[in-house]
């Protein structure tokens, strides 16, 4: 007898001691709950996990609150779930997830209302969790702003427009003839706004390849310019410049020559014939030859030497 009451004295203990554990419902304590918030995003056939907070401006978003709940301790209780997405849009309902987009890119402040029903008649438990979002546009295309013709051994700005929120990484190189380079080398650089500038000097004529990477937290592209290297127009000129002086050089000389008068003087003429034979009759009819020597070498002249003639008469 006495061992049937010590057996129902335990039952009855061991049946307190499981009433205390049912009532002891970890859900009274909502702090004692883990979890976490996700970000999925959907763009075309892929789907990207954003859990640092950083998303793309207009694609389809869903977030999550994922339970940490290994015991199944939760499984019966009721969740309501309240979320306000920091751009005036507030979403409710009973799943662990809401679809949205924002449309434009800024900075916002993500919040969550969990609201926990423990059993029928206890009252709704209720906590807060919140995440800051930085909302990016992603790098969708780049622009150059410019021609596509340069010229050989002169430093050049290339402009480029980058549809896409900074800061952004860049990446680039220069590819003479587009030949591809193995090496994967480029220069980078950040970019904190949607003009790039690149500044390069060709060494070499032909078609070359500007191949360009930017990625911001959400996004990356890639693309390549084709860009037509030519001589410098400056190489024409000086080479147009020189032909002309010596063709003006030419003409001026010729015309000087075509052009110069011919006066002959005494000293001219003898240095010309080195002798002047001069014939001369004086009023009594007689003549005489008139000799004039001159030095060409010395410049210097010689006196007249006169000879006169044998007069006859009729």
């Amino acid at each position: 007898m006495e061992r049937n009451n010590v057996a129902w004295i335990l039952m009855l203990l061991l049946l307190a001691v499981l009433g205390v554990a049912e009532t002891a419902d970890p859900l009274t304590d909502l702090e004692n709950i883990a979890g976490k918030l996700v970000f999925y995003q959907m763009d075309g056939n892929a789907t990207y996990v954003r859990d640092t907070g950083e998303l793309a401006s207009d694609i389809p978003t869903e977030t999550m609150f994922e339970l940490f709940d290994p015991q199944k301790s939760f499984s019966k209780a009721k969740f309501t779930y309240t979320w306000d997405l920091g751009n005036g849009e507030v979403i409710k309902g009973t799943e662990p997830v809401v679809r949205y987009n924002y449309a434009k890119s800024g900075n916002y402040t993500l919040r969550l209302k969990v609201g926990v029903n423990v059993t029928e008649y206890a009252p709704l438990l209720t906590d807060f969790y919140s995440m800051d979002v930085q909302v990016l546009d992603a790098i969708k295309n780049i622009e150059l702003k410019g021609p596509s013709d340069y010229e050989v051994s002169q430093n050049t700005s290339l402009a480029f427009h980058v549809d896409g929120s900074p800061p952004m990484w860049v990446c680039w190189r220069v590819l003479p003839n587009c030949v591809p380079d193995t090496s994967g080398g480029c220069t980078l650089s950040m970019l904190y706004e949607n003009t790039l500038r690149l500044n390069h000097t060709f060494t070499s004529i032909g078609i070359h390849c500007l191949e360009i990477t930017i990625r911001n937290d959400i996004s990356k592209l890639q693309t390549s310019f084709s860009l037509n290297v030519k001589r410098g127009s400056n190489t024409h000129i000086f080479f147009v410049l020189s032909c002309a002086a010596i063709l003006v050089a030419t003409f001026s000389f010729i015309t000087v020559i075509a052009c110069r008068p011919r006066h002959f003087n005494r000293s001219q003429m003898a240095a010309s014939g080195n002798a002047l034979f001069l014939k001369n009759q004086d009023s009594e009819g007689q003549s005489s030859i008139l000799f004039n020597f001159s030095n060409v070498e010395m410049g210097e002249k010689e006196p007249l030497l006169l000879e006169f003639g044998t007069q006859y008469s009729s």
